[in-house]
């Protein structure tokens, strides 16, 4: 097994590294002048079972070319097999036809990262880590999980099963992209210490929307638990300012300076989740097992 990181997340991949106690593979992902990608792998790779970490976060195109031609070098330097260890997956949210002559951009990153020589994606969604979390801070019969959408009802409705705790779920009306209106609250919150539960935080405006209807509706306290932490433009002082007591985020992106230094936001590492899991499929062992 060799594990090969591009420039998206390197902390993530050498925790990962650390943690398997395998070191990184030699390699160079780089830049021409005009900022064309140029990937050299130093080390032979030669009938190896690859596994290549690279979120497709910010600039998520850049990063997209860089994972892109890693993996065709990997193919063209005959590695037994490649896996794209993609924590963080860009243009995910486009995966469906959201209204005539849109595209389902998903699918054509997925056919593209398969184009390129990917035998395998390993990607991240809300799982047991997050989890024990909250039980370890929010352990109580108060306990509501919110779904900030209807979209993401599943997997509140999972974390809340697990949790043995109550469901509630805020009905919203989205104008525009990246601008939502809070309509309605369906469950019980009043008095009770509220968790929001989602994938994504990118401008945080759904999820402080959500909070600022929650503590009207007289919740105890709102805190939010999001897989991953995109904070695009104002969403760091958006949060700051928003009535919620902390926000919970993975480290599958790389954290700026300013969510580092952001006083309610903390993070917690997926580097052993994702470790376990490179390891069982390099030792063809089940993965689902990981979350029992």
């Amino acid at each position: 097994m060799k594990i090969l990181t591009c420039n998206s997340n390197r902390p993530l991949a050498e925790a990962i590294s650390a943690y398997l106690a395998t070191p990184l593979t030699n390699a160079s992902v780089r830049r021409f002048a005009d900022m064309e990608v140029f990937v050299e792998i130093h080390e032979n790779v030669r009938g190896e079972d690859v596994f290549v970490i690279q979120s497709t976060s910010y600039p998520a195109n850049d990063n997209l070319m860089e994972l892109l031609v890693t993996l065709d070098a990997l193919k063209r330097g005959s590695a037994r097999r490649a896996t794209a260890v993609i924590p963080y997956y860009g243009y995910a949210r486009q995966d469906r036809k959201s209204g005539p002559r849109t595209p389902i951009s998903a699918k054509l990153v997925a056919n593209m990262i398969t184009a390129a020589g990917a035998d395998r994606v390993l990607t991240l969604d809300l799982h047991s880590g997050q989890i024990q979390g909250i039980k370890e801070r929010y352990n109580s019969d108060d306990l509501v999980i919110v779904s900030p959408d209807s979209g993401g009802v599943v997997r509140a409705r999972a974390v809340a099963r697990r949790l043995d705790a109550d469901l509630a779920i805020i009905d919203k009306r989205r104008e525009r992209a990246g601008v939502s209106e809070v309509m309605n609250i369906i469950g019980d919150v009043s008095g009770r210490r509220c968790i929001l539960v989602d994938d994504i935080v990118d401008s945080a405006g759904t999820l402080c929307n959500a909070a600022e209807a929650l503590k009207e509706r007289g919740a105890k306290s709102v805190a939010a638990y999001v897989t991953h932490g995109v904070f695009s433009g104002g969403a760091v002082a958006r949060v700051t300012a928003s009535p919620m007591e902390a926000m919970v985020t993975t480290d599958s992106i790389l954290a700026t300076e300013a969510v580092r230094l952001a006083k309610y936001i903390r993070q917690l590492t997926i580097a052993p989740l994702i470790a376990e899991a490179i390891q069982r499929i390099s030792e063809e062992r089940s993965v689902s097992s990981l979350f029992d």
